[in-house]
């Protein structure tokens, strides 16, 4: 767990007031994405809730794991009764019960990158798929990502990229491979779309 995971809390009601809300046509496409129906779902770093409640009244089993209590707290007043809610960090998550979905709502990159694709592969039941949306931009070329800090920099505006280059090579090519969404089995390439990319997820 980054430290940024739990910088949020002493603001939790600010945060659940301004924080927009997540739109009905991203549960489409990650609906879409799936290619079969949802029933149960794992979110990284839930927040206030303001995902959890997108998938949550849509019949979806959910349950939400944020590091800080009190944005649990915030959670906790405006879900639905059937979503489960456990303080828990994503690096604390053990394997044992899997998923038909896996999604982080701008918290993926909270997360430490060592283990991150071994870990999300584990949740995922056979035919399930991830999911990743709202957080930073992470370009894989690295001349479009310089070219993005270029154009940018005369403004004096951050980019919005990270990168999560303090993990090992080889999670940072996982990272490449498998940002975006991720299928629990399959073939396919990638097939971008708005919000989700096509990937093969394999445990290791």
């Amino acid at each position: 767990m980054s430290g940024r995971a739990l910088s949020f809390g002493a603001k939790a009601t600010a945060y659940e007031r301004f924080r927009p809300g997540y739109s009905v046509e991203l549960f489409d496409k990650v609906a879409t994405f799936a290619g079969r129906p949802i029933h149960t779902a794992l979110e990284i770093g839930a927040g206030t809730g303001k995902a959890t409640r997108l998938f949550a009244r849509r019949g979806i089993a959910v349950l939400a794991t944020e590091p800080d209590e009190a944005m649990l707290a915030v959670l906790r007043k405006h879900v639905p009764a059937h979503v489960r809610a456990v303080r828990a960090a994503f690096e604390d998550l053990r394997a044992g019960e899997t998923y038909g979905l896996v999604y982080a709502a701008a918290a993926l990159h909270r997360t430490r990158p060592e283990g991150r694709w071994s870990r999300v592969a584990a949740l995922l039941e056979p035919g399930g798929v991830f999911a990743s949306f709202g957080g930073p931009i992470r370009p894989v070329d690295p001349a479009v990502e310089k070219a993005v800090r270029e154009a940018r920099a005369p403004f004096g505006a951050g980019t919005g990229i990270r990168s999560d280059r303090a993990g090992s090579a080889g999670d940072d090519r996982d990272r490449r491979r498998h940002h975006g969404a991720s299928r629990a089995s399959g073939t396919q390439g990638p097939e971008l779309i708005d919000v989700v990319r096509r990937r093969t997820c394999r445990s290791r």
